[in-house]
């Protein structure tokens, strides 16, 4: 315990003080919020003077576990009925929009020469939820850890951009109407912490909302792990779907994330009344304090030495995904949610 607090405090404190100083701010920009100021700080600070290692796994753990802990709380300020809201046409956006990104982040990495395994978790890293999907998928595919850490890192970066873009977006297209904004903050972004951060540029229910949407699509990574377990990835000349040399496909190695579960069970007491009005509102203070912290964590992990590494012709691959996940939630967004 002493070596686990020992290792992860100072990327923690770190991360606290650029929340608080974030907040400090935003009270001179209400319009903007901590959020991205949070996140522009961690990319500041994470490139200059705290550039150092002794930070890495409390950031790690700010970015990661504290927003885990953050969809958990706000399942407490959620009802069921919040939740089933979206019905069968939400639920065939999501499916839809999923499938599209998916396919087509793999037909666009194989036309730029990239290979099979690094194509497909790129797709699910966009589809559904960033490093999350594609730690879940790579051993699915067998990826190898070069593949796995240059997604991670594009998907991320892909997802830093539309988080300021989207928001935009929708103001002009939707003069940020709840439902269809959230759709497409909530249908598109790759990583929670972006959703989260992006939706509250623009305030009010999109938050929540589009919370929603994204939970939606992490439930699915299941079903893009068992999809990807019937493909042939072990050769790059070879079918997609042919069988392998061994006759066998893959094994299954993904389940729903325990705070998705979480989130769930938290919802359903605050709808049955078991959580009282007073207890959710100070899970929702609260989750939105790990927010903002997990942000400035996300922030401080951004690194534009690993940006440069990577190169132009693999940043372009990334973009040109994220540009067609936004055309493709403009036509379904219409489409399924009027």
């Amino acid at each position: 315990m002493k070596q686990f607090v020992t290792k992860h405090v100072p990327g923690f404190l770190v991360c606290l003080v650029l929340a608080l100083i974030a907040q400090g701010i935003a009270k001179f920009f209400p319009s903007i919020g901590a959020a991205l100021f949070a996140i522009g700080l961690g990319i500041l600070c994470g490139n200059t003077f705290l550039n150092k290692p002794c930070f890495d796994a409390g950031t790690k753990f700010s970015e990661r576990n504290l927003l885990e802990y953050s969809i958990v709380l706000t399942g407490a300020s959620l009802l069921l009925s919040d939740i089933l809201a979206l019905g069968l046409r939400g639920l065939g956006f999501i499916a839809c929009q999923m499938a599209l990104t998916v396919a087509v982040a793999y037909l666009i990495g194989r036309k730029m020469g990239f290979g099979k395994k690094f194509s497909l978790l790129m797709g699910a890293g966009n589809a559904v939820c960033g490093s999350s999907a594609i730690a879940t998928v790579s051993p699915v595919v067998k990826a190898n850890s070069k593949d796995k850490g240059i997604s991670i890192t594009i998907v991320n970066v892909t997802g830093t951009i539309l988080m300021v873009v989207l928001p935009i977006l929708t103001g002009v297209v939707y003069q940020h109407e709840v439902v269809h904004t959230s759709a497409m903050i909530g249908g598109t972004l790759q990583s929670i912490g972006q959703v989260i951060a992006s939706a509250q540029l623009v305030g009010g229910e999109v938050v929540e909302t589009a919370t929603i949407f994204k939970i939606i699509r992490i439930v699915f990574i299941v079903l893009v792990a068992l999809a990807y377990s019937r493909m042939n990835v072990e050769k790059d000349d070879t079918p997609l779907f042919a069988k392998s040399e061994a006759g066998e496909h893959g094994a299954v190695k993904a389940g729903v994330p325990w705070f998705i579960i979480g989130f769930f069970i938290m919802a359903i007491l605050h709808s049955v009344g078991v959580i009282p009005p007073v207890l959710s509102h100070a899970a929702k203070l609260v989750s939105q304090q790990f927010e903002i912290i997990a942000l400035a964590a996300i922030g401080m992990r951004v690194k534009f030495r690993d940006l440069a590494a990577e190169g132009p012709r693999a940043m372009l691959y990334g973009v040109g995904v994220g540009a067609c996940q936004i055309v493709f939630a403009l036509v379904l967004i219409r489409v399924f949610l009027g």
